[in-house]
């Protein structure tokens, strides 16, 4: 087997906004944690920045994470697809799926790196324990096996903000935080809405991190298109400043391309998104996104690379539900026409 080849890696560069703010601040930086302070996520490879990453996603029609598992062949094709304009992903749990994705980058050499999450939840009952348990236990043994290619751990995913379907305490957060930090390397972060990030309740668990991963969705707060990016900017800068000193990475952002506009209760998609949802409202807000983190360099995750059928209820709900349609690529690994239209002009082919 031909050697993989070595890779240079640096931390990330702050410029821009992020830079004043963790300038600010960097004298609390190192503040709480054991060994030496906060570990940096490391956002260079070979002398190129990194730090505009996706969410990665391999689960075709008929798959679904802790059900039918995709094939190597199938991941391996999406890797392909996504090396073609990335080099960071984001993955959210602890699946064979998850693991297969890893080897598969390290067997063919791809350029790519990840953050890896284990998915928790309320952690009251014995199957709940037992499922944390495994997934917690996963994400070390994967970042410890795989040191070369995951950059980070994420405890959690949106398991402490308040609407969370699985939530779970503070407490918990903060317990397996120092637990998986202790065990592994890389740094430690959890990942959550700008509505976690913004409660007092909060602060406990960020003290226990390397970095905060932070979501901020403008089309599911009821933003308009035109001042979008401006509005999760500002989420951003919000958290920066509620949490001196820790480094801010948003690690979900996007644009759909359907909705269910029918779904009009409070919190329901037809509500909540008053803004165009189409292709061209994706391309718009792409332009956005690239834009600005090309500019500043703040590390973000953009949501997601392919459309998921299996989410939002599934076959049991219709096809249009906004939860299936965040992808730049749709369910058969298609690029949208909002896709299409923005790689052209930011990733000419060589």
């Amino acid at each position: 087997m031909k050697a993989r080849p070595p890779r240079r890696l640096r931390c990330w560069c702050w410029s821009g906004v992020g830079l004043l703010l963790a300038l600010l601040t960097a004298g609390l930086a190192n503040a709480g944690l054991p060994g030496g302070g906060r570990r940096p996520l490391v956002l260079e490879w070979d002398g190129t920045w990194i730090g505009d990453g996706l969410a990665f996603s391999p689960y075709r029609d008929g798959e679904a994470p802790y059900h039918r598992a995709p094939t190597d062949e199938e991941i391996l094709a999406d890797l392909r697809l996504v090396a073609r304009h990335w080099r960071l992903l984001r993955l959210y749990e602890l699946t064979p799926a998850t693991e297969r994705t890893l080897a598969l980058i390290r067997r063919e050499h791809l350029p790519l790196h990840a953050i890896i999450g284990a998915w928790v939840t309320a952690d009251t009952t014995p199957a709940e324990k037992t499922k944390n348990r495994a997934e917690l236990d996963g994400l070390i043994r994967l970042a410890n096996a795989y040191p070369d290619i995951v950059l980070a751990a994420a405890i959690g995913n949106e398991a402490g903000v308040f609407w969370s379907g699985y939530r779970t305490a503070p407490a918990n957060l903060v317990r397996w935080a120092r637990e998986v930090r202790a065990a592994i390397r890389q740094p430690v972060t959890c990942a959550d809405d700008f509505n976690f990030w913004n409660k007092p309740e909060s602060r406990a668990v960020a003290a226990e991190l390397d970095f905060i991963t932070l979501h901020a969705y403008a089309l599911w707060n009821r933003q308009p298109l035109a001042g979008a990016f401006a509005w999760t900017i500002a989420r951003y800068e919000e958290a920066v400043q509620f949490h001196p000193g820790i480094p801010i990475l948003i690690g979900e952002t996007g644009w759909a391309t359907h909705h269910d506009p029918s779904r009009q209760q409070p919190g329901e998609e037809g509500f909540q998104m008053p803004a165009e949802v189409s292709d061209a409202a994706q391309a718009d807000y792409l332009r956005q996104h690239f834009a600005w983190v090309r500019t500043h360099r703040v590390p973000v995750i953009l949501f997601e690379a392919f459309d998921e059928n299996w989410k939002g209820g599934g076959s049991a709900s219709p096809a249009g539900v906004v939860e299936k349609h965040w992808g730049l690529y749709d369910a058969q690994r298609r690029p949208k026409a909002a896709w299409q239209a923005v790689a052209r002009e930011l990733f000419p082919e060589p």
